[in-house]
Protein backbone atom coordinates (compact mmCIF):
# COMPACT_ATOMS: atom_id res chain seq x y z
CA UNK A 1 0.00 0.00 0.00
CA UNK A 2 2.77 2.73 0.85
CA UNK A 3 4.64 2.19 -2.34
CA UNK A 4 1.32 2.88 -3.94
CA UNK A 5 1.12 5.97 -2.41
CA UNK A 6 4.38 6.94 -3.01
CA UNK A 7 4.56 5.84 -6.64
CA UNK A 8 1.08 8.81 -7.37
CA UNK A 9 3.61 11.73 -7.02
CA UNK A 10 3.34 12.11 -10.96
CA UNK A 11 -0.37 13.16 -10.94
CA UNK A 12 -1.41 16.22 -9.75
CA UNK A 13 -1.33 17.02 -6.00
CA UNK A 14 -4.98 16.79 -5.70
CA UNK A 15 -5.69 13.77 -7.31
CA UNK A 16 -2.63 11.75 -4.81
CA UNK A 17 -4.10 12.74 -1.85
CA UNK A 18 -7.32 11.56 -2.97
CA UNK A 19 -6.12 8.63 -3.72
CA UNK A 20 -4.40 8.18 -0.52
CA UNK A 21 -6.92 8.71 1.51
CA UNK A 22 -9.22 6.09 -0.63
CA UNK A 23 -5.92 3.45 0.10
CA UNK A 24 -6.26 4.77 3.55
CA UNK A 25 -9.95 4.76 4.61
CA UNK A 26 -10.92 2.28 1.79
CA UNK A 27 -13.35 4.42 0.66
CA UNK A 28 -15.37 3.85 -2.68
CA UNK A 29 -13.59 4.31 -6.45
CA UNK A 30 -16.54 6.75 -7.03
CA UNK A 31 -15.60 8.96 -4.63
CA UNK A 32 -15.35 12.42 -6.79
CA UNK A 33 -12.12 14.43 -7.50
CA UNK A 34 -12.76 17.77 -7.90
CA UNK A 35 -10.76 20.38 -10.23
CA UNK A 36 -9.48 23.14 -9.43
CA UNK A 37 -12.61 25.33 -10.58
CA UNK A 38 -14.82 23.79 -9.03
CA UNK A 39 -15.92 24.54 -5.25
CA UNK A 40 -13.00 24.28 -2.44
CA UNK A 41 -15.52 24.72 0.16
CA UNK A 42 -14.03 21.26 2.07
CA UNK A 43 -10.41 22.08 1.75
CA UNK A 44 -8.83 24.55 3.79
CA UNK A 45 -5.17 26.29 3.42
CA UNK A 46 -3.73 27.50 6.39
CA UNK A 47 -1.41 30.37 6.51
CA UNK A 48 2.56 29.53 6.01
CA UNK A 49 4.21 28.15 9.01
CA UNK A 50 8.02 29.30 9.52
CA UNK A 51 10.07 27.66 11.81
CA UNK A 52 13.56 27.25 12.77
CA UNK A 53 16.80 24.26 11.53
CA UNK A 54 16.46 21.95 15.18
CA UNK A 55 12.97 23.58 16.57
CA UNK A 56 10.01 21.24 17.19
CA UNK A 57 7.49 21.59 14.58
CA UNK A 58 3.37 21.14 16.03
CA UNK A 59 0.64 20.23 13.01
CA UNK A 60 -2.92 20.38 14.25
CA UNK A 61 -6.37 20.24 12.81
CA UNK A 62 -9.91 20.37 14.34
CA UNK A 63 -11.73 17.08 14.01
CA UNK A 64 -15.32 17.79 14.04
CA UNK A 65 -18.38 15.61 14.39
CA UNK A 66 -19.29 12.30 12.00
CA UNK A 67 -15.46 11.75 11.81
CA UNK A 68 -14.51 8.46 10.70
CA UNK A 69 -11.27 8.38 9.79
CA UNK A 70 -8.41 11.16 10.21
CA UNK A 71 -4.88 11.31 8.71
CA UNK A 72 -1.75 13.85 8.59
CA UNK A 73 0.03 13.57 4.89
CA UNK A 74 3.20 14.88 3.37
CA UNK A 75 3.40 15.33 0.29
CA UNK A 76 1.62 12.32 -0.18
CA UNK A 77 3.34 10.28 2.44
CA UNK A 78 1.26 9.31 5.03
CA UNK A 79 2.57 10.20 8.31
CA UNK A 80 0.10 9.31 10.93
CA UNK A 81 -3.68 7.55 10.29
CA UNK A 82 -5.10 7.96 13.73
CA UNK A 83 -3.87 6.55 16.16
CA UNK A 84 -1.27 4.14 13.60
CA UNK A 85 2.25 5.81 13.16
CA UNK A 86 2.93 5.17 9.13
CA UNK A 87 6.27 7.17 8.85
CA UNK A 88 9.58 5.27 9.98
CA UNK A 89 10.87 9.08 11.39
CA UNK A 90 11.74 8.48 14.75
CA UNK A 91 11.35 12.53 15.04
CA UNK A 92 7.86 12.27 14.25
CA UNK A 93 5.32 11.52 17.08
CA UNK A 94 1.40 11.88 18.14
CA UNK A 95 0.56 14.26 20.73
CA UNK A 96 -3.35 14.45 20.63
CA UNK A 97 -6.01 12.76 19.15
CA UNK A 98 -9.46 13.30 20.15
CA UNK A 99 -12.82 14.50 18.83
CA UNK A 100 -11.88 17.99 18.58
CA UNK A 101 -8.27 17.45 17.95
CA UNK A 102 -5.57 15.99 16.00
CA UNK A 103 -1.82 16.96 16.91
CA UNK A 104 1.50 15.69 15.80
CA UNK A 105 4.91 17.08 16.19
CA UNK A 106 8.78 16.94 14.49
CA UNK A 107 11.56 17.16 16.40
CA UNK A 108 14.85 18.43 15.42
CA UNK A 109 13.13 20.21 12.19
CA UNK A 110 15.15 20.11 9.13
CA UNK A 111 15.65 21.68 5.52
CA UNK A 112 14.04 18.46 4.16
CA UNK A 113 10.79 18.68 6.07
CA UNK A 114 9.87 21.67 4.41
CA UNK A 115 6.97 21.25 2.25
CA UNK A 116 3.32 20.66 1.88
CA UNK A 117 1.48 19.27 5.17
CA UNK A 118 -2.27 18.05 4.75
CA UNK A 119 -4.76 16.93 7.28
CA UNK A 120 -7.29 14.87 5.83
CA UNK A 121 -10.70 14.14 7.62
CA UNK A 122 -13.00 11.24 6.51
CA UNK A 123 -16.78 12.33 7.35
CA UNK A 124 -19.72 10.44 6.56
CA UNK A 125 -20.00 11.46 3.19
CA UNK A 126 -16.70 12.93 2.03
CA UNK A 127 -13.04 14.06 3.00
CA UNK A 128 -12.28 17.65 4.21
CA UNK A 129 -8.70 18.13 4.25
CA UNK A 130 -6.64 20.95 5.71
CA UNK A 131 -3.31 22.13 4.32
CA UNK A 132 -0.26 24.08 5.49
CA UNK A 133 3.06 25.22 3.98
CA UNK A 134 6.08 24.47 6.27
CA UNK A 135 9.21 26.86 5.55
CA UNK A 136 12.06 25.63 7.57
CA UNK A 137 14.65 28.48 8.41
CA UNK A 138 18.30 27.54 8.05
CA UNK A 139 21.11 29.50 10.28
CA UNK A 140 24.16 30.39 8.21
CA UNK A 141 27.25 28.53 8.11
CA UNK A 142 30.54 29.32 6.46
CA UNK A 143 31.35 26.27 4.49
CA UNK A 144 34.33 26.84 2.83
CA UNK A 145 37.15 29.61 3.95
CA UNK A 146 40.61 30.74 2.69
CA UNK A 147 43.25 28.95 4.89
CA UNK A 148 45.79 31.10 6.83
CA UNK A 149 48.38 32.16 4.24
CA UNK A 150 51.65 32.99 4.06
CA UNK A 151 52.96 35.47 1.16
CA UNK A 152 56.03 37.87 0.58
CA UNK A 153 55.58 41.11 0.32
CA UNK A 154 54.25 43.05 -3.11
CA UNK A 155 52.50 39.68 -3.85
CA UNK A 156 48.66 39.74 -4.98
CA UNK A 157 46.15 38.12 -2.33
CA UNK A 158 42.47 36.65 -2.58
CA UNK A 159 40.62 35.83 -0.05
CA UNK A 160 37.55 33.73 -0.27
CA UNK A 161 34.25 32.69 2.05
CA UNK A 162 31.27 30.69 0.83
CA UNK A 163 28.18 30.03 3.34
CA UNK A 164 25.05 28.15 3.32
CA UNK A 165 21.63 29.33 5.00
CA UNK A 166 17.98 30.21 4.21
CA UNK A 167 17.65 32.89 3.79
CA UNK A 168 20.91 32.87 1.93
CA UNK A 169 23.04 34.82 3.84
CA UNK A 170 25.03 37.85 3.39
CA UNK A 171 28.70 37.51 3.49
CA UNK A 172 30.96 40.60 4.06
CA UNK A 173 35.01 40.66 5.06
CA UNK A 174 37.37 43.01 7.27
CA UNK A 175 40.54 43.55 8.61
CA UNK A 176 39.90 42.61 12.56
CA UNK A 177 43.17 42.92 14.05
CA UNK A 178 44.51 45.06 13.94
CA UNK A 179 41.64 47.02 13.26
CA UNK A 180 41.02 48.78 9.75
CA UNK A 181 37.83 50.20 8.79
CA UNK A 182 39.54 51.39 5.20
CA UNK A 183 40.32 46.93 4.33
CA UNK A 184 36.68 45.36 4.08
CA UNK A 185 34.26 43.62 1.21
CA UNK A 186 30.59 42.98 1.28
CA UNK A 187 31.33 40.33 -0.76
CA UNK A 188 32.54 36.34 -0.77
CA UNK A 189 35.69 37.92 -2.00
CA UNK A 190 38.02 40.34 -0.68
CA UNK A 191 41.24 41.15 -3.23
CA UNK A 192 44.33 42.63 -1.62
CA UNK A 193 46.59 43.83 -4.88
CA UNK A 194 50.33 43.88 -4.29
CA UNK A 195 50.19 43.22 -0.51
CA UNK A 196 52.57 45.54 1.93
CA UNK A 197 53.56 44.14 5.70
CA UNK A 198 51.18 46.28 7.20
CA UNK A 199 48.00 44.43 5.67
CA UNK A 200 49.29 41.02 7.68
CA UNK A 201 47.45 40.26 10.10
CA UNK A 202 43.88 38.79 11.68
CA UNK A 203 40.81 38.94 8.66
CA UNK A 204 37.04 37.70 9.52
CA UNK A 205 34.39 36.47 7.11
CA UNK A 206 30.94 37.21 8.42
CA UNK A 207 27.97 35.69 7.24
CA UNK A 208 24.62 36.79 8.42
CA UNK A 209 20.54 36.41 7.85
CA UNK A 210 17.59 36.61 9.21
CA UNK A 211 18.49 33.89 12.27
CA UNK A 212 22.24 34.02 13.00
CA UNK A 213 25.62 34.48 12.09
CA UNK A 214 28.14 33.05 11.79
CA UNK A 215 31.84 34.30 11.51
CA UNK A 216 35.70 32.52 11.18
CA UNK A 217 38.86 33.89 10.82
CA UNK A 218 42.21 33.91 8.47
CA UNK A 219 45.40 34.44 9.44
CA UNK A 220 47.01 36.21 6.83
CA UNK A 221 51.29 36.47 7.45
CA UNK A 222 53.72 38.72 5.14
CA UNK A 223 56.67 38.17 4.67
CA UNK A 224 59.77 40.87 3.90
CA UNK A 225 63.59 41.49 3.98
CA UNK A 226 65.35 42.76 7.22
CA UNK A 227 65.38 46.55 8.24
CA UNK A 228 68.26 47.60 10.58
CA UNK A 229 68.01 50.58 12.90
CA UNK A 230 70.63 52.78 12.54
CA UNK A 231 73.65 51.50 15.19
CA UNK A 232 74.58 54.08 18.43
CA UNK A 233 78.29 54.73 18.77
CA UNK A 234 79.26 53.68 22.73
CA UNK A 235 82.02 55.24 24.28
CA UNK A 236 83.55 52.54 26.95
CA UNK A 237 86.26 53.21 29.76
CA UNK A 238 89.63 50.80 29.45
CA UNK A 239 89.18 47.79 31.38
CA UNK A 240 85.26 47.95 31.98
CA UNK A 241 82.07 46.58 30.33
CA UNK A 242 80.58 47.68 27.18
CA UNK A 243 77.67 46.34 25.18
CA UNK A 244 76.86 47.21 20.91
CA UNK A 245 73.16 46.80 20.48
CA UNK A 246 71.43 45.71 16.49
CA UNK A 247 67.88 46.16 16.13
CA UNK A 248 66.10 44.33 12.77
CA UNK A 249 61.99 44.49 11.81
CA UNK A 250 62.13 41.29 9.43
CA UNK A 251 59.97 38.54 8.77
CA UNK A 252 60.46 35.86 9.20
CA UNK A 253 61.95 37.10 11.92
CA UNK A 254 66.29 37.99 10.98
CA UNK A 255 69.28 35.63 12.24
CA UNK A 256 72.32 37.85 13.10
CA UNK A 257 75.97 38.12 12.41
CA UNK A 258 78.84 40.52 13.78
CA UNK A 259 82.03 42.05 12.21
CA UNK A 260 85.23 43.49 12.97
CA UNK A 261 86.81 44.66 9.84
CA UNK A 262 86.28 41.48 7.62
CA UNK A 263 86.44 39.22 10.36
CA UNK A 264 83.15 37.48 11.55
CA UNK A 265 83.02 37.60 15.65
CA UNK A 266 81.80 34.58 17.14
CA UNK A 267 80.36 34.31 20.62
CA UNK A 268 82.52 33.63 23.81
CA UNK A 269 85.61 34.32 22.13
CA UNK A 270 88.43 36.77 23.59
CA UNK A 271 86.17 37.65 26.48
CA UNK A 272 82.79 38.38 24.16
CA UNK A 273 79.74 37.07 24.08
CA UNK A 274 76.92 37.15 21.61
CA UNK A 275 73.13 37.30 22.59
CA UNK A 276 70.19 37.10 20.01
CA UNK A 277 66.71 37.69 21.52
CA UNK A 278 63.89 38.15 18.71
CA UNK A 279 64.24 41.42 16.62
CA UNK A 280 67.72 42.16 18.85
CA UNK A 281 71.05 41.10 19.08
CA UNK A 282 73.86 42.48 21.70
CA UNK A 283 77.77 42.23 21.36
CA UNK A 284 78.86 42.33 25.26
CA UNK A 285 82.81 43.16 26.14
CA UNK A 286 82.93 42.16 29.67
CA UNK A 287 86.25 43.70 29.70
CA UNK A 288 87.34 46.06 27.33
CA UNK A 289 90.96 46.55 26.18
CA UNK A 290 92.87 49.02 23.48
CA UNK A 291 92.85 46.12 20.85
CA UNK A 292 88.93 45.66 21.33
CA UNK A 293 88.04 50.14 19.95
CA UNK A 294 87.17 50.07 16.97
CA UNK A 295 84.37 50.03 13.97
CA UNK A 296 82.01 46.66 14.10
CA UNK A 297 79.33 45.88 11.88
CA UNK A 298 75.74 44.45 12.54
CA UNK A 299 74.14 42.55 9.79
CA UNK A 300 70.33 40.81 9.72
CA UNK A 301 69.79 38.08 7.51
CA UNK A 302 66.68 36.48 6.38
CA UNK A 303 65.54 34.40 3.07
CA UNK A 304 64.54 37.82 1.13
CA UNK A 305 67.62 39.65 2.13
CA UNK A 306 70.33 41.38 4.39
CA UNK A 307 70.55 44.81 6.04
CA UNK A 308 73.81 46.42 7.99
CA UNK A 309 74.59 49.02 10.38
CA UNK A 310 78.15 50.17 11.70
CA UNK A 311 78.54 50.78 15.26
CA UNK A 312 81.86 52.44 17.02
CA UNK A 313 83.00 50.97 20.42
CA UNK A 314 85.48 54.57 21.66
CA UNK A 315 87.60 54.95 24.73
CA UNK A 316 86.20 57.18 27.24
CA UNK A 317 89.60 58.40 29.44
CA UNK A 318 88.34 59.49 32.99
CA UNK A 319 89.82 62.64 34.42
CA UNK A 320 92.18 63.57 37.16
CA UNK A 321 93.93 66.39 39.30
CA UNK A 322 96.39 66.33 37.14
CA UNK A 323 94.91 65.89 33.63
CA UNK A 324 92.66 68.96 34.50
CA UNK A 325 95.81 71.60 35.57
CA UNK A 326 96.81 70.68 32.36
CA UNK A 327 93.60 71.38 30.42
CA UNK A 328 93.88 74.66 32.29
CA UNK A 329 94.60 77.57 29.68
CA UNK A 330 97.04 80.39 29.76
CA UNK A 331 94.03 83.04 30.27
CA UNK A 332 93.00 81.13 33.28
CA UNK A 333 95.96 81.17 35.30
CA UNK A 334 96.58 84.79 34.19
CA UNK A 335 93.02 85.52 35.79
CA UNK A 336 93.66 83.54 39.15
CA UNK A 337 97.16 85.42 39.22
CA UNK A 338 95.36 88.86 38.67
CA UNK A 339 92.82 88.83 41.14
CA UNK A 340 95.59 87.70 43.74
CA UNK A 341 97.81 90.47 43.24
CA UNK A 342 95.26 92.75 44.05
CA UNK A 343 94.33 90.95 47.33
CA UNK A 344 98.28 91.23 48.23
CA UNK A 345 98.13 95.23 47.32
CA UNK A 346 95.26 95.92 48.96
CA UNK A 347 94.24 97.54 52.24
CA UNK A 348 95.43 94.67 53.88
CA UNK A 349 98.71 94.17 52.41
CA UNK A 350 101.85 94.48 54.81
CA UNK A 351 103.68 97.20 54.89
CA UNK A 352 107.75 98.16 55.65
CA UNK A 353 108.06 99.50 59.04
CA UNK A 354 111.31 102.08 57.93
CA UNK A 355 110.58 102.87 54.01
CA UNK A 356 106.44 102.44 54.19
CA UNK A 357 106.73 100.76 50.82
CA UNK A 358 104.69 97.26 50.68
CA UNK A 359 106.43 94.18 51.27
CA UNK A 360 106.74 92.45 47.39
CA UNK A 361 106.09 88.64 47.16
CA UNK A 362 108.21 86.60 44.92
CA UNK A 363 106.58 85.09 41.58
CA UNK A 364 107.19 81.49 43.34
CA UNK A 365 104.86 82.40 46.37
CA UNK A 366 102.45 83.49 44.33
CA UNK A 367 102.56 80.73 42.15
CA UNK A 368 101.80 78.66 44.64
CA UNK A 369 98.94 80.67 46.06
CA UNK A 370 97.24 79.99 42.82
CA UNK A 371 97.89 76.31 43.20
CA UNK A 372 96.66 76.03 46.06
CA UNK A 373 93.33 77.73 45.15
CA UNK A 374 93.45 75.74 41.85
CA UNK A 375 93.34 72.59 44.16
CA UNK A 376 90.67 73.55 46.45
CA UNK A 377 88.61 74.17 43.86
CA UNK A 378 88.59 70.57 42.32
Amino acid sequence: MKMVVYGCCAASWRRCVVMSLRLLFLLPAGLPVRSQGESQSDNKQMDNITIRQGETLFLSCSQGDFVTHTAWLNRSSILYAGEDKWSVDSRVSLVTLNQDEFTIKIEDVDLADEGQYICAVQTSSRPRTTSVHIIVQVPPKIVNLSKDLVVNEGSNVTLMCLANGKPEPAIGWRMLSPSDDSLSSDSEVLEIPFISRYRAGVYECTASNDIAVDTQTVELTVNYPPSVSDGRDVGVTLGQRGVLQCEADAVPEADFEWYRDDRRIFSDFDGIEIEDAGAFSKLTFFNVSEADYGNYTCIAINKLGSANTSIILYEIIEPTSSTLLQEMTSSDLEQTAFENSDMLEGPGAVQDGNSGTSTVFTPTCLLLVVLLQLLLKF
